[in-house]
């Protein structure tokens, strides 16, 4: 019996060789040409695929499939980022993108992501569409078709999109200012697809991780702390780093450390972003948060006169708004964040320049731009935990949630609850805990903020006492 497959928050994402195979691919694949073939008379398609296991494989499924139903594929040459096929989907004026990642999954997943013409996420109502159409098996013979002939016909176009990103970039940032600044920055590429333009963007940059590892030596290519401690222990043990900058997977996820070994995480990146295009570029416009995010960025756009949205988790939920509004931020605690001047799509590499930007133009280390921030909107600390409890506690929980149950965690009584997209426990104005089930993998995440980190893991370790009984 074929397996139904329904897309999360951001794709269909499994694992490889259980339920991400080369058919089921086949079968996605022929819904995305069914739904191009309803919407548009002559559409054409960008593919490609990030460093995971088998990815070449998979995107030439994709490929084989849209050329024998007709549709016009450009196919990216070797690796790439997500953010390259949401540009190209863009700047090639495709219909769709196409890429084959699990972004920061762990190794053994793969998954397949849609983009829009606009270069970010296909629209929800559009994916569930395609969705929609998934056959319980493929009807096309895409067996029959080669790659090489299709080439020579015409019906694929090789293109280089990470020579199209690298123009973008140096079209779009000062970079002969962080080269000449004297600072000394570490990019950690986690393996992920990120790796090859670094070095092309910024040649002094020292480099972790930029080898081709499809495994991603066993760990999942997430930029989080947790993860990241060969980075960490780098620069502890190199003094004279400023700042280091990590990206997953796919390269549309931020990760950064000071020059201290800090991890600093993507609630500060938010506001350090916003700071910079205000206050030092005078740009404007509206900034769009997912519910996840700290309640700081408001007290921010308060501050700077600026409109904000929360909205749900996903960022699919952000990128709808930035096509259709004057946006300057959009931003998820999952360090997924879109700017005005690029396109309305996360890029993990494009927000640490602007960050090593800020610093070059500033002369400022990056924990001095900090203080400036906290100088409006506080100090705090944030910390996440993602609990691997069996579905039957996690329902349960979420049915707690849902039926208001949870009146204090520990100490903390609970002043106001929040359900946007998942729970948010308000203790007081400097502390909160949210619980919400992921979207992408079978975990039970907690999210808390306080005045000091000691606290916020005092918060989330009263949080699991109470609800994992």
């Amino acid at each position: 019996m074929s397996q139904v497959i329904k897309f999360g928050t951001d794709g269909w994402r499994a694992i490889i060789g259980a339920d991400f195979t080369v058919q089921n691919v086949a079968r996605v694949s022929e819904a995305t040409g069914l739904w191009l073939k309803q919407k548009y008379t002559n559409p054409s398609v960008i593919v490609g695929h990030d460093c995971r296991f088998a990815g070449e494989l998979f995107m030439e499924t994709v490929v084989k499939v849209l050329v024998q139903q007709g549709i016009k594929v450009k196919m990216a040459r070797g690796f790439v980022s997500t953010p390259m096929i949401s540009l190209a989907a863009n700047q090639f004026k495709c219909e769709v993108g196409v890429i084959i990642t699990a972004s920061h999954n762990p190794p053994s997943y793969n998954g397949f992501k849609l983009k829009a013409h606009f270069g970010g996420p296909l629209e929800p109502e559009n994916v569930q569409a395609v969705e929609d159409l998934i056959p319980l098996i493929c009807s096309i013979d895409y067996s029959s078709v080669s790659i090489e002939h299709s080439i020579q016909s015409g019906k694929i176009e090789v293109v280089d999109i990470e020579e199209l990103y690298i123009n973008h970039v140096k079209n779009n940032f000062d970079l002969n200012a962080i080269s000449k600044s004297g600072m000394k920055l570490v990019y950690d590429a986690m393996y992920g697809a990120g790796q090859r333009v670094m070095p092309r963007i910024l040649p002094s940059v020292e480099l972790l991780h930029c080898d081709h590892n499809p495994s991603f030596r066993g760990q999942a290519p997430e930029p989080i702390a947790k993860n990241l401690k060969e980075l960490e222990s780098y620069i502890i043990q190199n003094p004279g780093v400023h700042c280091a900058l990590a990206t997953d997977g796919d390269a549309d996820r931020i990760g950064l450390y000071n020059g201290k070994g800090e991890f600093i995480d993507s609630h500060h990146i938010i506001l350090l972003l916003i700071h910079y295009m205000v206050k030092y570029k005078q740009m404007t416009g509206k900034v769009v948060i997912a519910f996840s995010v700290t309640p700081r960025v408001e007290a921010l756009c308060k501050h700077y006169g600026l409109e904000l949205e929360v909205t749900k988790i996903g960022f699919k939920e952000i990128a709808s708004i930035m096509v259709k509004e004057d946006v300057l931020l959009g931003g998820e605690e999952s360090g997924g964040i879109a700017v005005k001047g690029h396109i309305p799509e996360r890029d993990g590499i494009w927000m640490g320049l602007i960050i090593w930007e800020f610093m070059a133009k500033s002369r400022k280390t990056l924990d001095e731009l900090i203080e400036e921030v906290y100088a409006i909107v506080g100090p705090f600390k944030f910390e996440r935990s993602d609990l691997h409890i069996t579905d039957v506690l996690k329902q349960k929980i979420i049915t707690s949630c849902k039926a208001n149950s949870y009146k204090s965690f520990g100490e903390y009584k609970v002043k106001e609850l929040k359900t946007i997209d998942g729970f948010k426990y308000f203790f007081d104005s400097e502390r909160w805990v949210m619980i919400r089930p992921s979207g992408t993998e079978p975990v039970l995440r907690t999210y808390a903020e306080a005045p000091t980190l000691e606290e916020v893991r005092k918060i989330l370790k009263v949080t699991e006492e109470t609800i994992c009984i």
